[in-house]
């Protein structure tokens, strides 16, 4: 019997869930869902729904870990037990969790600037409500947006996508079947205003060509996510709000702990001439 490889792209150019070979799914964000958190944002791609909340900068926990130079960032990452069609329990702290905490936080801390908070602490909560594909990239991009809505100073907004390589041909935002066929998968995050890359993940091997065809996908859906996530943030400004103020500099708090003071920004450092003062 002759094995037949499954066909993920039609011969009308069409994948499984109707897409074309470089259409994102739909996304979707929400800014503010955790009341008690500093910033807090739910992040959909598709069927894929992940929530993040931020807390701090406030006063490092365990004075042992206290950076004198920089904040700490921490980050933990769980999978709700209804978010696949496992019902299992997951424990907490798995390696694969531990795995994608790391990655998370490492990703974050490459746009934070955490050198404006020393002797603080700021922790990430991340959690995969639903699964269906893409969630690395969707629990940055929710981290992202939660760090901006808690006025976190950031060089820029850290945007992840996917794409990968399925029937001789580059895919962009892979859902669960496709990232699960056994085909090669980039995982890509970039500072997109500093045209920097801050992740790179990739589980197979591709020749150079390819692999340049499907990183420059990747890039093309991080451009995507980040245009997204920008109007979103603007769109979230009260402009009757903001029409009140003349901002030349970003506002500040000062919060003083036992060991000292650090100062917490507000999001970005944006000159907003709305209706402007006489």
């Amino acid at each position: 019997m002759e094995f037949q490889e499954m066909e993920y792209v039609s011969p009308e150019g069409l994948r499984l869930d109707g897409r074309r070979p470089m259409e994102m799914r739909q996304i979707r964000a929400e800014i503010g869902v955790v009341a008690k958190a500093d910033g807090s944002a739910l992040f959909e791609m598709g069927n894929t729904k992940v929530i993040a909340a931020v807390y701090g900068p406030r006063e490092v926990q365990n004075r042992s870990q206290q950076l004198n130079d920089s904040a700490l960032v921490r980050c933990e990452y769980t999978m709700a037990n209804f978010s696949t069609g496992d019902r299992m329990r997951k424990p907490k702290g798995d390696r694969r969790s531990t795995e994608i905490s790391l990655v998370i936080r490492q990703t974050m801390e490459a746009c934070i600037m955490t050198h404006l908070m020393p002797r603080s602490q700021i922790d990430i909560f991340v959690q995969v409500l639903q699964a269906d594909g893409g969630t690395r990239s969707a629990c940055i991009n929710a981290a992202s947006l939660a760090l901006a809505d808690a006025g976190i100073p950031m060089r820029d907004l850290v945007t992840s996508c996917s794409a990968g390589y399925l029937n001789s041909t580059p895919l962009l935002d892979l859902n669960y079947i496709e990232d699960s066929a056994g085909g090669a998968d980039v995982t890509l995050g970039i500072l997109p205003k500093l045209d920097k890359v801050t992740l790179l993940q990739m589980d197979a091997k591709l020749s150079v060509e390819t692999f340049e065809n499907v990183m420059q996908l990747a890039i093309e859906g991080c451009k995507a996510v980040a245009t997204y996530i920008r109007e979103r943030i603007q769109s979230n400004w009260s402009i009757a709000e903001a029409s009140k103020f003349q901002i030349k500099v970003s506002g500040c708090s000062v919060m003083r702990f036992e060991g000292g003071y650090i100062t917490r920004t507000v999001l970005m450092e944006v000159i907003l001439e709305l209706n402007p003062l006489s």
